[in-house]
């Protein structure tokens, strides 16, 4: 790379883009790399502040800016993404569909502390619509070691950094407990809840079982549903300790394997996960469910739809960021909450 006068310029190749930024209107590259410089473009190029340009001679070992921006895409993209062209050295990757954003989080710290490469994510493990941005990448100098990216790509491993999992449960199965609403001395207000949360992950419920109290008969209506082979069983209310609240003795009855029951959230603390051997997953979800904008079932919901089967590490982690701030307005997910 060679420094030249803007005035002795004409006829030269821009090795890299020059941004121009003007407040209010613009700010992004007024020419492209590979741009052959006229006589017409000295005034806007010193209007920029650029009296002097660089010419690239490429030598040995060393990658443009744009060379090393694919090499880091290349590490990052999974299935169900998409990536923009290179600009100002930068690429940007985007949702292919709906789905779960996973990103394998330590390999890219680790890449992350290598001087002068940048790859910068959303937070995994968080649900997007198709279009979204997912992530950015680029180095820091117009000119980099070719070794510093071999060393990104050791870090980086075989398995792609990054990945979109598409939602791969569509039905469900939601069971009201509780005399309450059995006997007809309250509305049910939980299920109309619960069934906007499942649509806006393509789930549909397709059984709605109304149960009174008793291990045995909500027991007996887990069982019903196990029969139906739904891909998801929810039972609301009767989550907390009191003696007569008995959802997580019957699920745990019904032969499901516990991997949680209660969780470091607010509000959600009383929620339960489980399993059985087929991989059905059954949730108990606790009454802050049904008035809460976000709770702990806002934060499993996604990764269960995409069929991440979790575990009790996945719950404990959930303490660090799992403290709703009950803001006037809620903004979630656009928020500190359930943010690992």
């Amino acid at each position: 790379m060679k420094e030249l006068p803007v005035v002795d310029a004409v006829g030269q190749v821009l090795c890299h883009d020059l941004t121009r930024i003007v407040r209010g209107e613009m700010k992004g590259p007024q020419f492209r790399k590979g741009h052959i410089i006229s006589p017409e473009d000295i005034p806007m190029l010193l209007s920029m502040g650029k009296d002097h340009i660089y010419v690239w001679e490429k030598t040995p070992g060393m990658l443009h800016e744009n060379e090393a921006a694919e090499r880091l895409a290349s590490l990052c993209i999974g299935p169900n993404i998409d990536r923009s062209g290179v600009a100002e050295g930068k690429i940007e990757l985007f949702a292919r569909i709906d789905g779960l954003f996973y990103s394998r989080v330590e390999r890219l710290n680790r890449i992350n502390r290598l001087e002068g490469i940048v790859v910068a994510s959303r937070h995994s493990l968080q649900p997007v619509r198709a279009g979204d941005k997912l992530a950015a990448m680029r180095v820091i100098p117009l000119v980099i070691p070719e070794e510093k990216l071999a060393e990104a790509e050791a870090e980086a491993g075989e398995a792609p950094l990054m990945e979109l999992l598409p939602y791969t449960i569509k039905t469900a199965c939601i069971i009201t407990t509780g005399n309450e609403v059995a006997l007809g001395r309250i509305k049910d207000t939980f299920t109309p809840v619960i069934i906007d949360k499942l649509a806006a992950f393509g789930i549909r419920v397709q059984r709605h079982i109304t149960t009174g109290d008793g291990i045995n008969r909500i027991a007996e209506a887990i069982n019903e549903a196990r029969k139906e082979k739904t891909g998801l069983i929810l039972c609301t209310g009767g989550m907390s300790v009191d003696p007569d609240d008995n959802t997580p003795g019957a699920i745990k009855q019904s032969g499901a394997e516990i991997v949680s029951y209660g969780a470091p959230v607010f509000p959600g603390a009383m929620f339960l996960l489980g399993y059985y051997g087929d991989g059905q997953a059954v949730l108990g979800l606790p009454g802050c469910v049904m008035y809460a904008d976000a709770t702990v079932f806002d934060m499993a919901l996604p990764r269960i739809a995409a069929g991440v089967r979790m575990t009790k590490e996945d719950f404990a982690v959930m303490g660090n960021g799992g403290l709703c701030l009950s803001c006037p307005v809620c903004a979630y997910p656009v928020c500190p909450f359930g943010k690992v």
